[in-house]
């Protein structure tokens, strides 16, 4: 089972792109993050075409999950348990049966936190302890679940073409860095550290700079899989290619083999 996370940076702008990575990619499960569209607004039909079911937590003009199963997706959860308050599409997840039994999948765009000295930083860690908090809960379950998404935060310098760069960012505050470090000491698996420790192995390049050509990327893009999920893990892979297409994201899908 090939399951998937891609930023996709608007639904509306990147249609073409996601369909033509579906069909080249053939996922059996796909969590896209920054659809940028209200539930209704999303162009389910052109993906159910291609035989997924789709399920959506959307907002207009900013963030949006989404989920695609080629399976009947159940038990759909939308938004981060904790605070009711917070209006902010991020999180979805859902359960999706298989040959071998039951795997559960949440699908996250955490917040950016940028810039440093406004109230979106105090709101990404908050988040992140959200998070940390629903996922010792799906631990208990002792099921196989992954948590994957556009985490928006470096996890070490070696996850950077220039580290020193991002001195200033959210995304490689101490702060994020160990609460994202405490996540997976709850005991999951980080997929792609997993299998390789090679330098320059990045998921997002920005449009600007001639971040692209110059392969000035960072890795924020992350899928952790708990211990059951762990034991099925067959391989993973970063979709840098992706970044090369025309009216690409800056984002590159990154996925994972289950023998599930």
């Amino acid at each position: 089972m090939k399951i998937a996370t891609w930023n996709i940076n608007g639904v509306k702008a990147r249609l073409d792109t996601v369909l033509a990575w579906l069909q080249e990619a053939e996922p059996e499960i796909a969590c896209l993050q920054e659809i940028k569209s209200v539930d209704e607004n999303f162009p389910r039909e052109a993906i159910e075409e291609l035989g997924y079911n789709v399920k959506t937590h959307g907002q207009k003009s900013f963030n949006g999950v989404a989920l695609l199963s080629n399976r009947p997706l159940e038990d759909v959860q939308r938004g981060l348990p904790g605070d009711d308050s917070d209006e902010q599409a991020r999180f979805i997840e859902g359960t999706v049966s298989t040959d071998n039994g039951v795997v559960r999948v949440g699908c996250l765009y955490l917040p950016n936190g940028n810039p440093l000295g406004t109230e979106k930083f105090p709101y990404k860690l908050g988040w992140m302890d959200r998070l940390i908090a629903h996922a010792k809960r799906r631990l208990d379950d002792e099921i196989p679940y992954l948590l994957l998404g556009d985490y928006n935060v470096i996890p070490d310098p070696m996850d950077a073409k220039n580290p020193e760069n991002w001195g200033n960012d959210a995304l490689f505050q101490p702060e994020s860095r160990q609460k994202f470090r405490t996540l997976t000491h709850l005991g999951f698996t980080e997929a792609v550290r997993a299998c390789t420790d090679a330098p320059e192995t990045f998921t997002f390049w920005d449009y600007q700079a001639g971040a692209w050509q110059k392969n000035n990327g960072i890795r924020i893009d992350h899928i952790l899989l708990s211990p059951q999920a762990s034991d099925l893990m067959a391989g993973c892979g970063i979709d840098k290619h992706v970044r090369g297409w025309e009216k690409p994201s800056d984002h590159v899908p990154v996925w994972v083999n289950l023998a599930a």
